[in-house]
């Protein structure tokens, strides 16, 4: 359906993206995975043809819309990272607006108003100011725009940053709902890796520009088919105990957060008992330790040497 391939972007000396390649198939919800900066808004602009790309090409249909945007742009809908609403108008008069901007027609649009608000469930609040709005009802108002048309194709950037767990559960819930049952191909951005996970049939990790693994999520975690993740609580997290087991051989990534450690060890090595050791050593009391097959952060911290959410 939809075709990157070697974009890139460079803003006066600053390379943005960097000979990006990744494919959509109808029907899909297909995930690109990455930190605050990777390069993900970029190439979703450059895909929407909002900015041009300094080179490479996006096909839709096997038709270059870097040439020709207008077929992908009747078919395409896109919820932006930024909210795009104007707070002085209704939700409905909002959806009002956006939809005379699609040139749909005034009986038509009516009706998808309806069907849009009872979508994104703000049926109640249609006719407050967006500025009385919550962060979670703007993101699913931000949502029911790109909706009116009914494209075949969404671009969602992160739309869940910033609001409360109840309204991003219920956004998430509306991304599966209109892939299943109306059979929208969705390009989903995040830096959260539950997101992606939960919603995903295949994931793009990306970072520094770059597309630093590509696949379904299986095959993606294969990439540490042969290590195991130990997490470890400790009353107190100290210093010569962290580099006692960064210098241990069997040690491949290690991090810190608050109270906790998260090792990467080879599967075949029991290192419970260096944990163990090295704990006493140290006068850190331990609080609790598990052993735990690798998830996509793990991955991502194999990849990158940093934290997902750095």
């Amino acid at each position: 359906m939809l075709e990157v391939m070697d974009l890139k972007k460079k803003f006066k000396q600053t390379l943005a993206v960097d000979g990006v390649n990744l494919y959509l198939e109808q029907g899909e919800i297909v995930g690109l995975l990455g930190p605050n900066g990777a390069g993900k808004s970029t190439t979703i602009s450059m895909i929407s043809s909002l900015i041009a790309p300094t080179s490479g090409d996006v096909r839709y249909f096997n038709e270059s819309i870097v040439k020709k945007p207008q077929k992908l742009r009747e078919h395409l809908g896109v919820v932006p990272q930024e909210i795009a609403l104007y707070e002085n108008l209704t939700g409905r008069e909002n959806l009002q607006f956006f939809g005379k901007i699609y040139k749909i027609d005034k009986n038509q649009l009516a009706q998808k108003i309806e069907e849009v608000l009872d979508i994104i469930g703000l049926k109640e609040k249609q006719n407050a100011l967006v500025k009385t709005f919550s962060g979670g009802m703007k993101r699913r108002l931000n949502i029911g725009v790109a909706l009116l048309h009914e494209p075949t194709l969404i671009f969602m950037d992160e739309p869940t940053v910033g609001i409360d767990p109840q309204s991003r559960n219920y956004i998430l819930e509306t991304v599966k709902r209109l892939n299943k049952e109306k059979n929208i191909t969705i390009l989903y951005t995040s830096h959260y890796m539950e997101e992606v996970e939960y919603l995903c049939d295949r994931i793009y990790i990306m970072d520094q520009g770059h597309i630093i693994a590509a696949g379904s999520k299986d095959e993606i975690k294969h990439i540490l088919s042969a290590e195991q993740t130990i997490l470890i609580e400790a009353e107190d997290i100290k210093r010569d105990w962290i580099k006692l087991l960064e210098n241990h051989p069997s040690v491949n990534k290690l991090t810190a957060q608050d109270k906790r450690l998260t090792l990467l060890v080879p599967k075949e090595m029991d290192f419970f008992q260096t944990v163990i050791e090295t704990a006493n050593e140290t006068n850190t009391v331990l609080k609790s330790v598990q052993i735990q097959t690798p998830t996509l952060e793990d991955v991502f911290l194999h990849l990158t040497g940093r934290a997902l959410r750095d």
